[in-house]
């Protein structure tokens, strides 16, 4: 058997009831969303766990799904599965991180929410916009918005999936240019910002106090960052990566090609949704994806791996 990359989602991802049967049937679960509980200043199992208005909210989603993931990390790492390497797509990147060992899960829950604050704060509402666009390679995309003002790539998802961000007529603007040079279809994103864009540059290095703040931890393993796809293992790395990753490009694709060229032939995908199943899957069908986004997920996952 090859090596085993944990991967976890990024925004997008999170739904009502996330974790819920976690929190209900772990007590390792549980003892995560207790300690989110003690150090966030909003009701996380709420939020998580019932119907409410902010959990598409990126001020409070960002902390619900980090927290989320790492509940149910604990859960997959008492099957005795552990990973030789991990990563997160945005967002993902903090439960990536603390599962490699190079910050707390406190900590982890702690930064997100000030991220989470930061991105919301960074664009006044209805200025910014995303969108997908379809049936395009992201070189394809590059060149047709390389020239473009206010608009840059956000996301390399996987072949034939690219995300564009930035200002919202620009957005448009782009779509339109796009569709007439062979995108099959470009589509919205319900989200609150230009994630991934030059307009967040301010606000990561904002989220830069906070990140000097974190006491960092020697990695047990590598971990595979957005910013250029790399492996990571020098801690030291982190905080710059991190400040830079809110306003770049999110190099998903490459980095699972990375992964996999490392020797990675098992991803495991930790947390709600089958969004980077779907991804990985079109990157590479040959390798095996197991989802754990429910708490009978457990029991596929540790008979197929265990």
């Amino acid at each position: 058997m090859g090596k085993i990359a944990f991967v976890y989602p990024g925004q997008g991802a999170q739904k009502v009831g996330m974790g819920k049967d976690f929190y209900e049937n772990s007590e390792r679960s549980k003892e995560i969303f207790d300690l989110a509980a003690s150090v966030l200043d909003f009701d996380i199992k709420q939020v998580c766990f019932e119907e409410n208005d902010f959990i598409n909210n990126t001020k409070y989603t960002q902390a619900a799904l980090v927290t989320t993931c790492l509940a149910m990390t604990k859960e997959v790492l008492a099957l005795g599965i552990k990973p030789d390497v991990t990563a997160g797509l945005s967002l993902g990147e903090y439960a990536a991180i603390a599962t490699a060992g190079g910050m707390s899960d406190e900590e982890a829950i702690k930064t997100v929410r000030v991220r989470g604050i930061l991105m919301d704060e960074a664009v006044p509402d209805g200025k910014g916009a995303m969108a997908a666009v379809l049936g395009m390679t992201g070189e394809a995309v590059y060149e047709v918005v390389k020239d473009l003002a206010d608009v840059s790539i956000a996301n390399y998802n996987c072949p034939g999936q690219i995300v564009i961000t930035g200002e919202k007529s620009a957005v448009e603007n782009a779509g339109k240019v796009l569709s007439e040079n062979g995108a099959k279809r470009v589509i919205p994103l319900n989200v609150s910002g230009p994630f991934h864009s030059a307009f967040l540059k301010g606000a990561g290095e904002t989220l830069g106090e906070t990140l000097e703040t974190v006491d960092w931890k020697e990695l047990e393993i590598g971990y595979v960052t957005n910013v250029d796809a790399s492996l990571v293992t020098d801690i030291r790395q982190t905080k710059d990566l991190l400040m830079k990753q809110v306003s770049s490009s999110v190099l998903w694709e490459q980095s699972v090609r990375n992964m996999i060229e490392m020797g990675v032939d098992t991803f495991v995908e930790i947390g709600p949704g089958k969004t980077l199943a779907g991804f990985i899957k079109k990157i590479d069908k040959e390798v095996q994806v197991v989802n754990v986004g429910a708490f009978e997920d457990l029991a596929k996952l540790k008979e197929q791996l265990c």
